[in-house]
């Protein structure tokens, strides 16, 4: 772990891997240090953005000593309706050795957790589900994806809430808002939440 000053009002924790980093901010966020005003997760990193008056120092003596957890959900669950008729949904299969239906069957049938947010406004980064789903990226990513499009990329699942290029292998469609500036928080998926894939349509 490195512990690094980002900028007047911020740490940044580097860690080994993403579950080092789940661990840590599922500590943190059960017992904030004092002066800790929001925890910022990502893959590797965990930004602790600082209120006024915090001590720095303070901060991260406070995560050096903070022993890594199990994340509680935040909040209810959160159901993702799907249509599983997505362009990649045949090669996912054949790729984990699923039929159609079995890889619908593994994506609904595991409970999911948002690890962390990025690359689109409401974009979550979707960890613990089946672990036969775990699939690479695209070669040769797509210029344009649909909002809504639900797709596999590693060990991570996700939803664009907005038209975007992208290279994830796209496995079904959703309707859910997944990005609403009227809705406060506007993120319908958001670290810690967990996520229930529900079956609205595809292979039987």
């Amino acid at each position: 772990m490195r512990i690094l000053p980002n900028g007047d009002a911020a740490i940044l924790v580097e860690l080994p891997d993403l579950d080092a980093m789940l661990g840590l901010y599922a500590a943190l966020a059960a017992d904030p240090p004092p002066g800790v005003a929001d925890l910022v997760p990502a893959a590797r990193t965990l930004t602790l953005l600082l209120g006024p008056g915090a001590r720095p120092a303070d901060v991260a003596r406070a995560v050096r000593d903070a022993r890594p957890g199990a994340a509680a959900p935040v909040g209810g669950a959160v159901t993702v309706p799907v249509v599983y008729d997505g362009a990649d949904l045949g090669e996912v299969a054949e790729l984990t050795g699923l039929s159609p239906a079995e890889v619908v069957a593994a994506h609904t049938g595991t409970p999911w957790r948002v690890a962390f947010t990025g690359f689109a406004p409401g974009f979550g980064y979707l960890t613990g589900g089946d672990p036969r789903l775990n699939v690479p990226r695209r070669e040769t990513p797509r210029v344009r994806v649909p909002a809504g499009s639900v797709g596999l990329a590693g060990r991570f699942s996700g939803a664009y809430p907005v038209e975007s290029p992208g290279g994830w292998r796209l496995i079904g469609r959703t309707d859910a808002p997944l990005w609403d500036l009227r809705r406060d928080p506007p993120a319908l998926l958001r670290p810690g939440a967990e996520v229930r894939f529900v079956r609205a349509g595809g292979p039987a």
